[in-house]
């Protein structure tokens, strides 16, 4: 079945192909699939969509009694059937047994979204489709290709996971992500690479958050910038300006939220180990592990390793809207709810600058270096990036290194492909290389293999012109033009 991807759906290509993919599956049997990804990220219009295109049956879970969702999947149910009186169900089984057992000679598909809110108030939901299946793998059933979708990631992530009723029955997996840096700004139709950055600092990759978040309100350049701060995000009239909150209170594993709001403010703060943000938090470091494994689990925390020393890993926040929030918002909220936006702005774009933005920055090219930089910059493939940190005991001072790019261990000594180092609102000079030479130095002395190290200078405010005069094999400039370009 050719099933053509609507034009409203920006990008999103990959996946519209497994989806198809999934439901033309040859097996005559049911088969079922699972989708998840962090809210606001286009998966109902995406399988609303396929649904739509494909002729299948789109039910909506919602926070309601069984009795409710029994009554609301009786009149899709007929509707397909033809009846002209809604079904009535008195329990999961039967309607499963109804959806597994719909007479169709090719694959159909069904969409379940919104499946955590059914098993909240139904428990043995997932064991009672798990069931199912098995009969009908073993008896024989209609092509039905059964889709799950969720935004709880903690509940989805354990849904297919160890003893789970539904762990090795699926047969697609699929995690709607977030748009990378430069889809989201082309999803936002900003050119400017600088204008682009910073509004990415703000909004991420969210796709919801330009159009029924801001309704449309794209900043029209850098000067327009600050206002569009302002009138989008720090206004108390717009859905923006409450969302990181509520993206803590919509998962349902997160039941401290004064605690995991403190643990999120720390790392916003510029707390990335762990010991740091037990200190900000007035908590023994054994005491958070439970609150950042939930935070990983949700997909709001990521744990980074230091690419040069293992047991050191910094945890950095994974939606940029909640690091604006716990950076600016949060502690001027009152004076926000009484719009007071411009002074509150005014005293803060220089903290969201250095401490939104840097780091942010940071992260924008470590993932260029990952994903996106030509095969012949380094010399090899990347096959790990991440930051790092050196000691030089003989300077009595430790080296961080922003962008740390090491090639695929093959048996001889790791070769470390680049060293850089990234700066948001500084001109990068010569002296910014000497530093990277003493570590790349540093590495050499304990068994690295630095031979064809790069040394990369990232800079978004530009180089001196000794440093412009000095690019070559050894010496790498990327400016934000090449980020995105």
């Amino acid at each position: 079945m050719l099933i053509a991807k609507p034009s409203e759906i920006f990008d999103r290509d990959a996946e519209w192909a497994e989806l198809v993919d999934f439901i033309n599956d040859d097996s005559p049997y049911p088969t079922l699939g699972v989708v998840s990804g962090r809210r606001r990220q286009g998966k109902t219009l995406l399988l609303g969509s396929i649904c739509d295109a494909a002729g299948g049956i789109y039910i909506e879970g919602t926070e309601a009694v069984p009795a409710e969702h029994f009554h609301l999947i009786g009149e899709l149910l007929a509707a397909r059937l033809g009846s002209p009186a809604p079904l009535h169900f008195t329990s999961w089984r039967a309607v499963i047994d109804a959806i597994l057992d719909l007479e169709t000679s090719s694959p159909f598909p069904v969409v379940i979204d919104e499946f955590p809110y059914l098993v909240k108030v139904s428990p043995e939901l997932p064991s009672i489709l798990q069931a199912a299946l098995d009969l009908r793998r073993r008896k024989g059933g209609s092509p039905i290709r059964l889709i799950l979708c969720g935004s709880a990631l903690t509940f989805m992530g354990g849904l297919l996971a160890g003893n789970a009723p539904l762990r090795g029955r699926a047969g697609l997996e699929l995690v709607v992500p977030t748009l990378d840096y430069r889809l989201a700004a082309e999803f936002w139709q900003i050119s400017d690479p600088r204008l682009a950055l910073l509004t990415h600092a703000v909004v991420g990759g969210t796709p919801a958050y330009r159009r029924e978040y801001t309704r449309d309100d794209v900043p029209q350049s850098l000067a327009d910038f600050d206002a569009w701060v302002k009138r989008a995000v720090l206004n108390p009239a717009r859905p923006l300006f409450r969302e990181a909150r509520y993206l803590l209170a919509e998962e349902p594993d997160l039941r401290d939220p004064a605690l995991y709001h403190s643990v999120l403010a720390a790392v916003a703060e510029g707390n990335a180990s762990r010991g740091g943000i037990a200190n900000y938090i007035g908590r023994k470091a054994t005491e958070i592990s439970h609150p950042l494994a939930v935070l990983e689990d949700a997909g709001l925390l990521a744990k980074s390793p230091d690419m040069l020393r293992a047991a050191r890993p910094h945890y950095r926040i994974t939606e940029p809207l909640i690091t604006f929030y716990h950076s600016v918002m949060r502690p001027a909220w009152r004076e926000l709810e009484r719009r007071r936006a411009d002074q509150v702005w005014k005293r803060s774009r220089d903290r969201f600058l250095s401490g939104v933005v840097g780091p942010h920055f940071e992260e924008i090219c470590r993932t260029w270096a990952a994903d996106f930089a030509e095969a012949e910059v380094f010399g090899d493939v990347p096959a790990e990036v991440g930051h790092g940190v050196v000691n030089d005991p003989e300077r009595r001072t430790s080296h961080e290194i922003d962008v740390v790019v090491l090639s695929k261990p093959d048996g001889g000594p790791r070769k470390v492909l680049s060293l850089g180092e990234v700066k948001w609102g500084d001109i990068m000079c010569e002296g910014h290389v000497e530093r990277l030479r003493r570590v790349r130095d540093l590495l050499a002395g304990r068994g690295y293999d630095t031979r064809s190290t790069r040394l990369a200078c990232y800079s978004a405010a530009g180089f001196t012109a000794d440093l412009l005069a000095t690019e070559n094999s050894e010496v790498l400039l990327v400016t934000p033009d090449r980020l995105y370009s």
